[in-house]
């Protein structure tokens, strides 16, 4: 099944994520289909802090894929509509 969900990247202390389409069974930081968009927590004023692409995300959403939980509350939160 693949799912949206996010990916860690970033040095230690300074977290970075993508977001990104991936099969459920692969790692968290592992092998993804496509990078749909990120979130950087640590992101200094006037940074973007994050950024999705809401066409891809349609198209994933429409081929079945499900979304985290995580990545459900960061579109609720940032105001992204989770079609």
């Amino acid at each position: 099944m693949v799912v949206i969900r996010l990916a860690r990247g970033g040095a230690k202390k300074r977290p970075f994520f993508n977001i990104v389409a991936t099969d459920s069974r692969n790692p968290r930081d592992g092998r993804f289909i496509e990078r749909v968009g990120f979130y950087n927590p640590k992101a200094a004023e006037g940074e973007v802090k994050f950024r999705i692409a809401t066409d891809r995300l349609t198209y994933w959403k429409g081929v079945g894929a499900q979304i985290s939980p995580t990545v459900q509350r960061l579109l609720k939160e940032f105001g992204t509509p989770a079609q």
